[in-house]
């Protein structure tokens, strides 16, 4: 197939999730073969819903998918699905093949060194670590050897040398790829077009260029779109004084004031309708656990990860009442694994006051129950929580009266994120811990979340790769698991 061909074309697609939850009306784009394109959108636009479409996993409404004959598609997903947290490695990647593959070993090898991940066959895919299973995820889209490759946040959870090594491969990836992701300096690196996601009008804008190109595109045409507005809303003003005022003079005056109207309401009609930038959460504070002092949590030993092997480390680590500690170390050291212990409070090596509160957001969302309605998740974090509550905090976090009702399962992973923080504002905890509170959600909240987080209260443990996520963040200790501080 010829480089310039195209391999994947919306024509007049439309698709909703039931009567009240409409993704896309009437989109049309097509996709070159070769590109390198960015997804974007907001939270709970329905970017993954656009990838479930292309890999046919959903059918449109109305409209068709046209994708080139013989054209292979694989996906690496935002998450690996709990089902398949049990498989071994081996089984993980022959589940990407409908056929039986015979001797699937080197093609695994290969693969995981691209992503540059050491797996044993026989480890099960729950052992890895978050930033481990998305190389896994990687790996298992690659196996397939596919002309599209679409990738859902692909940066999730992977530290500066994974984003480093996950670049590399693209900007020297020569087939077809789709991107979604928020980090904006991964994007910019290899990406040649823009496919923007409109929530409001719940169409695709195509735009070449990266994604800083097309940023600056669409800030001069809001500029050009308010200044006619500005100019016509002028001269619609003036019109319809003068209207006004030949209306009262009677006789041949009052039809001077109709065509006046007419020509006020023609120039209303010519009033270009503004695209409208994402929503942002509101800012927002999470209280701090009243009646607490002193010292909230002592850690004097860990253990981390070694070629496979745990490893015991003894440190001394003493966390007060609003004092950040930031936890750092490579993928797969074992950060996860400290901060799942530290939250239960009989762990070896930790003591945690008593009566403390503990917040944990937890990078796969496993705290939430996903058969929850959001409203009823909500309404639970405490005895306390009253309705009004509820809502309040909910309207901040862009959660509205639909998306209440709707189960936790259905929701996208940014739209959890977006809960899982709503529960913290409304539990008021003693203690913090963050683990990847940037992945999945819109780069637009990130400055909001940052800011609630460097002035929180209480004793909080956070971790991120997202080195300008920290920068905005007070941090006052920061322990490396690997060094030991």
């Amino acid at each position: 197939m010829a480089h310039n061909d195209i391999i994947l074309r919306f024509d007049n697609v439309s698709f909703e999730f039931g009567h009240r939850h409409p993704i896309l009306n009437e989109v049309s784009f097509s996709l070159r073969n070769g590109l390198k394109v960015t997804l974007m959108g907001q939270n709970g636009a329905g970017k993954s819903t656009v990838f479930q479409l292309i890999m046919g996993a959903l059918h449109p409404e109305s409209g068709a998918i046209h994708i080139a004959d013989g054209f292979s598609i694989a996906t690496a997903h935002q998450v690996i699905p709990r089902a398949e947290m049990s498989l071994t490695v081996r089984k993980f990647f022959e589940k990407r093949f409908l056929e039986k593959i015979y001797n699937i070993d080197p093609r695994i090898d290969e693969v995981l060194d691209v992503v540059n991940l050491a797996a044993p066959y026989d480890r099960t895919v729950s052992s890895f670590s978050g930033g481990q299973q998305t190389r896994l995820l990687l790996a298992s889209a690659l196996i397939q050897k596919p002309d599209l490759l679409l990738l859902d946040e692909p940066t999730n959870n992977l530290d500066g040398a994974g984003i480093a090594h996950l670049t590399k491969f693209l900007v020297d990836y020569k087939k077809t790829c789709i991107v979604i992701s928020h980090d904006t300096e991964f994007l910019n690196a290899f990406t040649q077009g823009v496919l923007y996601l409109n929530a409001h009008t719940r169409t695709i804008e195509q735009y070449a260029g990266n994604y800083s190109d097309v940023v600056s595109q669409i800030s001069l045409r809001i500029e050009k779109e308010n200044q006619k507005n500005a100019l016509l809303a002028k001269k619609i003003e003036t019109n319809k004084e003068k209207a006004n005022f030949f209306a009262h003079k009677g006789g041949q005056m009052r039809l001077v004031a109709k065509k006046m109207r007419e020509k006020a309401d023609m120039m209303e009609e010519a009033m270009v309708d503004v695209r409208k930038e994402d929503k942002t959460i509101r800012r927002f504070v999470i209280p701090c656990q009243q009646d607490i002092a002193g010292e909230i949590l002592k850690i004097s030993s860990y253990s981390i990860f070694k070629n496979h092997k745990p490893v015991a480390k003894k440190v001394k680590i003493v966390i007060r009442k609003n004092e950040h500690l930031l936890l750092t170390g490579p993928n797969g050291i074992g950060k996860s694994t400290l901060l799942e212990s530290l939250t239960h409070k009989d762990r070896k090596g930790s003591i945690i006051e008593e009566n403390i509160r503990i917040g944990y957001y937890r990078q796969d969302f496993s705290t939430l129950d996903f058969e929850d309605t959001v409203y009823h998740a909500l309404s639970l974090v405490t005895e306390n929580t009253t309705e009004k509550d509820v809502r309040s905090v909910a309207a901040g976090f862009l959660i509205d009266e639909n998306t209440m009702r709707l189960k936790i399962g259905t929701l996208s992973e940014g739209q959890k994120g977006l809960v899982a923080l709503a529960q913290l504002v409304l539990l008021r905890p003693g203690l913090l811990i963050l683990d990847e509170p940037t992945n999945h959600i819109n780069f637009r909240h990130l400055p909001v979340i940052a800011m609630a987080l460097d002035k929180y209260e209480g004793a909080m443990i956070l971790v991120s790769h997202v080195p300008e996520f920290i920068k905005q963040i007070r941090i006052d200790e920061v322990l490396d698991l690997e060094k030991g501080k």
